[in-house]
Parts: C-alpha cells; sequence; structure tokens
C-alpha cells in the first residue's frame, strides 16, 4: 500500500485537469485506484472489529468518480482531484451514515463521519426530533472527552430554529442544523507513513463510532428517495 502513488497522480491531475490528460494517463490513474482500494480493504478490516456492519463491503463499490458535475459551476475543470469513499453498512449511500474519506492533495484530506447530505428533507427532520427527544444523550456524545478530542459538529444551519421546535431547548443550536458531520483534517506529510496514517484512520473512526450510532438510530425509519 503506497499512498505517495495516489499523492502523485492526483497532483499531476490537479496541474492538468483537461481530458487530453487524464486519457492519456489512464494506467497511472489505475495503479493510483489499486492503491485507495488497498487502503480502503485494510480500512474496512479494521473498522470492522468495531463495527461488523462494514465488514461485508467492497472497496470498489464505495468510491466515488473524479468526473465533475459542470453544469451549475462557474469551474468547468472536468475532474475533482480527490480520491473519495464511504463505508457504512449500506456502502457509500449517504444513509446510513459511516466513514467517509477524502485524499486530496494540498492539504486537503479528510476523515469524516455523520450526515453530509442536507438535501433529504426527511432525514433533517428525523435527527431534528431524534435530538429532541434525547438530548440528553447527544450532549453526552458531543461533549465526551474522547468527541472533544478530535471533532466538533458542523453542518448547514438555518439562522433560526425551525418552526415546530421549541427555542429554548437545550440542544436549540443543533436544531438549526440542516447536516450535522464530523471532519478530522489530514495534511499530505501525514500520508507518507501508510501504516501509520492507517492506525490514525482508525482510531478517528473508533472515535466517531457512538456520534454515527445515535445518526444511525434517528434515521434508523429512512428511505432514500427513488429516482
Amino acid at each position: 500500500m503506497d499512498l505517495q502513488i495516489i499523492i502523485d497522480y492526483l497532483s499531476e491531475l490537479s496541474n492538468n485537469n483537461n481530458r487530453e490528460w487524464y486519457h492519456a494517463h489512464k494506467q497511472q490513474l489505475n495503479d493510483a485506484n489499486l492503491q485507495f482500494e488497498n487502503l480502503l480493504q485494510e480500512l474496512i478490516l479494521n473498522i470492522g472489529k468495531f463495527d461488523v456492519s462494514v465488514i461485508n463491503n467492497i472497496p470498489k463499490q464505495l468510491t466515488f468518480k473524479l468526473v465533475r458535475d459542470t453544469r451549475f459551476s462557474h469551474d468547468k475543470s472536468p475532474y475533482n482531484p480527490a480520491f473519495r469513499a464511504h463505508i457504512s453498512s449500506m456502502g457509500k449511500l449517504p444513509v446510513p451514515v459511516g466513514y467517509y474519506i477524502m485524499i486530496k492533495p494540498g492539504d486537503q484530506s479528510f476523515l469524516g463521519g455523520g450526515l453530509f447530505a442536507d438535501m433529504f428533507k426527511d432525514a433533517t427532520s428525523m435527527v431534528r426530533d431524534y435530538i429532541t427527544a434525547n438530548s440528553d444523550e447527544w450532549n453526552q456524545i458531543i461533549n465526551s472527552q474522547q468527541f472533544t478530542k478530535y471533532f466538533t459538529v458542523k453542518g448547514n444551519a438555518l439562522k433560526n430554529v425551525p418552526r415546530g421546535y421549541d427555542k429554548e431547548h437545550p440542544q436549540a443550536e443543533y436544531l438549526k442544523f440542516k447536516s450535522w458531520y464530523l471532519e478530522y483534517e489530514i495534511k499530505d506529510k501525514d500520508l507518507c507513513d501508510a501504516d501509520k496514517f492507517l492506525k490514525t484512520a482508525v482510531n478517528i473512526f473508533k472515535a466517531m463510532k457512538p456520534f454515527n450510532d445515535y445518526l444511525n438510530r434517528a434515521l434508523a425509519d429512512f428511505k432514500m428517495p427513488e429516482r
């Protein structure tokens, strides 16, 4: 497992973000993909020691494409020079929430957890309702020593507590949120030693698990919209 192969490829893609370069370097992409899938397999095996729900995932099915949707973007560069994957009991679907990894040169890599997708209104309502009814548990999780050592809760939020929820609720600030997620930043230098990075990632994901478990209980009845 050589993460430098990933960094080198993505760095070159970032500097040559065009279709001609991309298609001329397919073998380099294949080599980088192989290293990323090897990393994902190791993550699955190690996460599986504390979260057995992920153990049957296939690495290739967890990754996201490099191709960008530029239809509504001012940035027309065709590729996102980042390797991304989501590991959960249902693979890369945003719900159930799981363990997210993005490798992107320029100190933009991070490990993530929680609910990133705020376009699902039902999911947002379910989490708000669950926080309302289980505020003590939420408070214990996000203020635990293991949690605050690494994380603060992030997410897109409204300016005010939405209609139908108590403005004086102990967790009113989090009821404004439309998504609830965690990010742990990874510097490029932290990727140089693959074995050390793997240990760090597993420890970070293990620390996320109570937060993920809480959200997944809130989202137990969520159904992905049909296309």
